[in-house]
């Protein structure tokens, strides 16, 4: 499989995943669990929820616009459930478009940006974005593991599945 095919792969998985989460699994839940402090780095659902907003857009403005916005990890951008369940549907969408953009050899090359402290950096690209997609699943196992906590059920968000689904069309 060439790496365009990859992340091809990754992106639609990172749509798959993201969308069954919020749909299925998080829709359910009372605002008071939606709000409550689960013990994850970002608190809680919504903040979590917000957070891999933030980092989707950054990551996004950083590859595809080649911009590094700067702007804090936890902010909340949007305060309201749907709102931000909607932002996050959305911009986990753009990937897949964008990678079909640019050249196989593109994945060769490297990624400059400034982080939120300044700092410059210029890593291997693949890699870089490769860290977009694995970034989320962290993320989205942490929601999976605060939902169990909730004695909700778990999602089944593993890559295998998108990948069966797509084999049985």
């Amino acid at each position: 499989m060439s790496l365009q095919n990859y992340f091809s792969s990754l992106a639609r998985y990172h749509v798959w995943a993201t969308h069954k989460l919020l749909d299925v699994n998080l829709k359910s839940l009372s605002d008071a669990d939606w709000r409550r402090d689960c013990g994850l780095y970002f608190r809680s659902v919504h903040g979590t929820v917000n957070h891999l907003l933030v980092t989707d857009n950054i990551w996004f403005a950083r590859f595809a616009e080649g911009h590094s916005p700067r702007i804090p990890l936890n902010t909340e951008l949007h305060a309201e459930r749907a709102a931000v369940c909607e932002a996050l549907r959305q911009a986990v969408t753009r990937w897949t478009p964008w990678l079909a953009t640019f050249a196989p050899e593109r994945y060769d090359g490297q990624l400059a940006y400034t982080r939120n402290n300044g700092e410059q950096v210029n890593i291997p690209f693949a890699p870089a974005l490769g860290h977009v997609f694995n970034h989320a699943t962290h993320h989205r196992g942490q929601l999976t593991a605060a939902l169990t906590g909730m004695v909700q059920p778990g999602p089944e968000l593993d890559w295998v599945y998108l990948l069966q689904q797509e084999a049985k069309q």
